[in-house]
């Protein structure tokens, strides 16, 4: 029997599976990101148990998605030490001669979750992750958004909270989304981790300000039809009310939203939404080769 495979390759792990013609999964496992060498042979020893007919990879980045580019397929600036410039892509087609789908592992989420989870009967949608750092993935008319480039939501630049005086925790921006606003910044400002916080401290009003002065500059240049939350913050639930209060206060009545708690909604495939989107974009992609 043959299988679709999707790869979710994120900086701190990759999360390999396999599933039927129904995209039922069949197996999943986690592998740590090392050495490219290492990582990839983990991979290798994980597929060669399967016959696969397709393949989904849904990249940590920034990656290279311009297939007139000489490094298309490449993970391109990334801080993830031994990454930088490796040619991800070209490193998988040697070893599978198959159709290979290749997107950020953002996008990937945003499709996963437009087609299969939160995002069910639209064509279009956001899917933003808060958690050791910020990315965004958007689809548009139930295609993913891609110019030159994949968007890099997670560095949109803000406008600061009353007095927020906190050093940026990226090493590019003084004032990006992701520097104010990840889980670093969150435990730069408190000294515990988001998770260990009470759901009453003073911080989350700092971060849903940030969240959803992003979303409403999201919603301002795509008017997505839903705005769809995950990523390690986002499972502290009660931001949701305090984001959506704020994105209303924030947009005033310039522009009118639909109803907010089934605008930004939380995210329905959970911890599978890149790996769903893999094996989706897997799919389409055999059928286009």
């Amino acid at each position: 029997m043959e299988y679709y495979g999707s790869i979710e390759a994120g900086g701190t792990k990759f999360v390999c599976a396999v599933a039927d013609e129904e995209l039922k999964i069949v197996e999943r496992i986690s592998i740590p990101t090392t050495t490219p060498e290492a990582t990839l042979t983990q991979v290798d020893a994980f597929f060669g148990a399967y016959q696969l007919k397709a393949l989904g990879v849904g990249s940590f980045g920034p990656i290279e998605v311009n297939r007139q580019s000489s490094t298309y397929g490449y993970i391109t600036s990334t801080p993830k030490p031994g990454w930088k410039n490796v040619n991800l892509l070209g490193a998988l087609k040697e070893r599978y001669d198959i159709p290979i789908a290749w997107t950020t592992d953002v996008n990937a989420a945003a499709y996963g979750e437009m087609h299969l989870g939160a995002g069910k009967k639209t064509q279009s949608c956001i899917y933003l992750t808060v958690g050791t750092g910020i990315g965004g993935g958007a689809v548009v008319n139930g295609n993913v958004l891609q110019g030159f480039s994949h968007p890099e939501m997670g560095h949109i630049s803000v406008q600061r909270y009353k007095n927020d005086g906190l050093e940026s925790t990226c090493p590019y921006h003084d004032n990006c989304l992701e520097g104010l606003a990840a889980g670093p910044a969150l435990e730069k400002r408190t000294g515990v981790k988001g998770q260990l916080l009470e759901i009453d401290h003073d911080v989350w009003e700092i971060e849903a300000f940030y969240l959803a002065q992003a979303l409403m500059n999201y919603t301002l240049v795509l008017s997505p039809e839903k705005i769809i939350l995950g990523g390690g913050v986002m499972k502290q639930t009660h931001l949701f009310p305090k984001i959506r209060e704020s994105l209303q206060q924030q947009l005033g009545s310039y522009v009118s939203l639909p109803n907010l708690e089934n605008y930004v909604v939380g995210c329905d495939l959970g911890d599978n939404s890149g790996t769903m989107g893999c094996l989706l974009l897997a799919k389409e992609q055999r059928g286009l080769e």
